[in-house]
């Protein structure tokens, strides 16, 4: 998991501590010849003699940053960083680094590693909220709560829908399933093969109605039995972007979701980031669910989305059991980005 993006970052690290060991080296013998000649009444030779001899520290300069700024924006968008999250990140990392001061016995890669994961963690930690304790506070509010999901198909939704299921099940809770992409019937009996192998109820239409009256009718289905949560499918592709956007805001203002939650593939790269955009921007999302991060060697999208949508990552999927579904954690994510 994430390899590419360890790899590139480990490499990184290494030719910092190189251009480090070359520069000092240089300094020591400036210094020495200095002495020797007897000409240390220089100003700059003063400062950097005061800096390394007298208190130990060095002045990290902007010529310096730059340079290793330059590889890392290239190592990130490689690594499926979308550019303006790399520009970002580019940006606050200049402003924290130059002209601070190190001790010489820092090492500049060390401070450089330790900033960017501190500014990627700020970006994953974006409006940071916990999906249990939402559901378990929602409902001692109203009953029942509607989860919408909505994404492209072949993303796994269908699947993560599911997963989600199996969860809110395991802690107790009921839920009930509407079949709201009726544009497509194979995603209508995909769906129906998740509820008979998980034992719910599935709401579901003829392919071609209207998906708002599905998931209107699972609702009051919900309502009439006590049961806690209805999950909400929803079309993925239609024949245009606009006709999918027009469905999208009918659901959402005939049903009112409680959330609605965007969910694509993690090794999308920058085509979910895209995606993500596009959702929140239209539709508007309150979070975000990426599957196969098991199959994922680089690891930009969930940083990328995160700061694009302003919102935050809830769950990804890691495999296609039930089960499969691991609860977002920023600490997690940059332990193995970075370990």
């Amino acid at each position: 998991m994430f390899k590419f993006l360890k790899d590139k970052l480990q490499s990184l690290r290494n030719k910092i501590e190189e251009e480090e060991k070359k520069e000092e080296q240089k300094i020591q013998e400036e210094l020495e010849k200095e002495v020797k000649e007897k000409t240390v009444d220089k100003v700059g030779l003063k400062d950097k003699l005061a800096a390394l001899v007298v208190s130990r520290e060095v002045v990290i300069d902007e010529k310096k940053i730059e340079k290793i700024l330059d590889e890392l924006e290239i190592i990130l968008l490689e690594s499926d960083v979308a550019f303006e999250v790399v520009d970002a990140i580019s940006e606050t990392l200049k402003e924290r680094l130059v002209g601070r001061r190190k001790k010489i016995t820092e090492k500049l890669s060390d401070i450089v590693i330790e900033e960017l994961k501190s500014i990627i963690l700020e970006i994953l930690d974006s409006e940071r909220f916990d999906f249990d304790e939402f559901i378990a506070e929602k409902l001692k509010e109203k009953k029942p709560l509607n989860i919408a999901f909505v994404g492209v198909n072949g993303t796994g939704k269908t699947t993560t829908i599911a997963k989600v299921a199996n969860r809110l099940m395991k802690q107790g809770y009921s839920v009930v399933l509407a079949a709201g992409d009726t544009f497509r019937a194979g995603a209508i009996e995909q769906l129906e093969e998740h509820a008979k192998r998980l034992g719910v109820r599935l709401i579901k239409h003829k392919q071609g109605s209207d998906p708002a009256a599905v998931i209107f009718d699972a609702i009051k289905h919900a309502e009439s039995k006590g049961i806690d949560v209805v999950l909400a499918d929803t079309a993925g592709r239609m024949h245009t972007k606009k006709n999918l956007l027009d469905q999208l805001e009918k659901i959402k203002r005939v049903t009112k979701p409680d959330l609605i939650i965007f969910v694509d593939e993690s090794i999308a790269g920058n085509d979910a980031v895209e995606r993500a955009k596009m959702f929140a921007e239209t539709v508007g999302i309150d979070g975000s669910i990426l599957t196969k991060l098991d199959a994922d060697p680089k690891g930009g999208s969930a940083i990328s989305i995160s700061y694009v949508t302003g919102k935050p990552v809830l769950f990804f999927g890691v495999g296609q059991e039930y089960d499969d579904l691991v609860k977002f954690d920023s600490k997690w994510l940059i332990e193995r980005i970075f370990s």
